[in-house]
């Protein structure tokens, strides 16, 4: 196993496993993985196994890990109540037709802890959480209108993917979003109801939610999108959006699968977002698949069957299965209000070292983020919507070099989405991604317009 302080370039780390894996893959997956999200420059690297903050690929590098399965890892790899339990139940059955002690677990603790959540619905991914919560939204109001964020990502329903698939090639002079479709063949009709606004255009959003509110369920929001750059809410954004909903019978929708792991209470607590309805996922399975869809008791009546059919029937096999019921848990147990703080302050720290870098080399870069994520822009000015946030050509290769070099340095820093920090990092760990930055910094010298000299 290589030592990750003996790595100096990129020979000096070989990835003929993984290179002979992916040509395998190729054989039998249409583009040689079975997930889209998985990097690859041009082959992904194959994972081993986890070791707390570090994975160790099929080659023996070892990894500083700030993906953790995008976000989901928030103590890392093989944590140990959750291989201990996760070892035990298994004994027992992985999943059963009936309920079980594990989904009451598991569902005291949200509600107990996230003010917005009253009653509960288990699922198995964040993807089918969004789609139940527009869902829930729908069958509550009787409308099927759905308004979100230009460049957020909300998973493969279609009605929530809407808005991801503007690019400076197709924005209109008038500035307004429109709602393209995510791939070819996607019903024509799902533009129909789907209203895209920009985030934090408090005009923007009053102007257009009064227009559509007739026809709208829900307005779906991520406090903090992640794949649109990360983006910090401004406080009176999330003010006009409560109470532009609130005035019109809209409900809010807030997708906290990813950003959930910013509080205790979550993004939404956070940021002073007030939800009717929140979807959850990643952190709450303690590494194992999950979603959930929670709310106001009333809106969550419609997965109800006390009065005969429920207005929304909901179902999955594999859905409270025991196994990612206990081991969310026991990830949740772990976390308590002061390992929340302790990742806050190792975020803050981090953010802080980043930004202090930036400065002392006038480069051009910027941080975004909050409590344990953040993530690096090629840009000098942190972006506040999407189209800030959108790079270059030359700023998504710049980002390239720069994930190649925190590579040569025993770094796995995720492209193009957030990275995050786990209660597994040490200040060691933290220091090492504020070094790799810094020296990335000073090998590289930039004008003032930001190009490398």
């Amino acid at each position: 196993m290589l030592d990750r302080t003996s790595v100096s370039d990129p020979a000096a780390m070989p990835h003929a496993r993984s290179q002979a894996l992916f040509s395998r893959g190729r054989a039998v997956f249409p583009d040689g993985t079975t997930r889209g999200s998985v990097e690859r420059n041009p082959y992904p690297l194959y994972v081993q196994y986890g070791e707390g903050a570090y994975i160790i690929d099929v080659d023996g590098n070892r990894l500083l890990d700030l993906n953790n399965n995008f976000t989901t890892l928030i103590h890392g790899h093989a944590f140990g109540p959750v291989t201990e339990i996760v070892t035990d139940l298994l004994r027992s059955g992985t999943c059963f037709s009936n309920p079980t002690e594990h989904e009451l677990a598991l569902a005291n603790i949200l509600v107990s802890r996230i003010p917005a959540i009253e009653h509960i619905r288990f699922v198995n991914s964040g993807t089918e959480a969004v789609m139940f919560a527009i869902k829930a939204a729908r069958a509550f109001t009787g409308k099927s209108g759905v308004a979100l964020m230009e460049g957020a990502y909300h998973g493969a329903y279609d009605w929530a993917e809407a808005g991801r698939g503007g690019s400076p090639e197709n924005w209109l002079s008038g500035d307004d979003p429109i709602a393209r479709p995510a791939y070819v063949g996607t019903p024509a009709t799902v533009a129909e109801d789907v209203i895209v606004l920009k985030f934090n255009d408090i005009d923007g959003l009053e102007r257009r939610i009064s227009q559509a509110a007739k026809r709208l369920a829900c307005i779906l929001i991520d406090p903090m999108p992640s794949r649109a750059g990360l983006l910090e809410p401004d406080p009176s954004f999330v003010e006009a959006l409560t109470a532009t909903a609130r005035k019109h019978g809209v409900l809010i929708v807030a997708d906290e699968v990813l950003n959930l792991r910013q509080a205790y209470g979550g993004a939404s607590s956070r940021h002073g977002l007030r939800p009717d309805i929140i979807a959850a996922g990643k952190i709450i399975g303690g590494g194992f698949p999950i979603g959930a869809i929670g709310g106001r008791a009333d809106v969550m009546q419609v997965f109800s069957s006390d009065r005969g059919s429920p207005l929304l029937p909901q179902g999955g096999t594999f859905s409270a299965n025991p196994i990612s019921m206990a081991a969310g848990r026991v990830a949740l147990e772990a976390m308590t209000e002061s390992a929340f703080d302790r990742l806050e302050c190792m975020g803050n720290g981090l953010r802080n070292a980043l930004s202090l870098s930036i400065e002392r080399h006038n480069a051009p870069f910027s941080i975004t983020g909050a409590a344990s994520l953040f993530r690096i822009h090629a840009k000098r000015k942190p972006p506040t919507n999407f189209r800030q946030a959108y790079t270059t050509r030359d700023e998504t290769a710049l980002m390239q070099r720069l994930k190649e070099h925190f590579l040569e340095r025993g770094v796995l820093l995720p492209h193009g989405a957030a990275a995050c920090l786990s209660t597994a990092m040490t200040d060691t760990d933290v220091g090492l991604v504020a070094s790799a930055f810094d020296e990335f910094l000073s090998a590289n010298k930039f004008d003032l317009a930001g190009a490398v000299k």
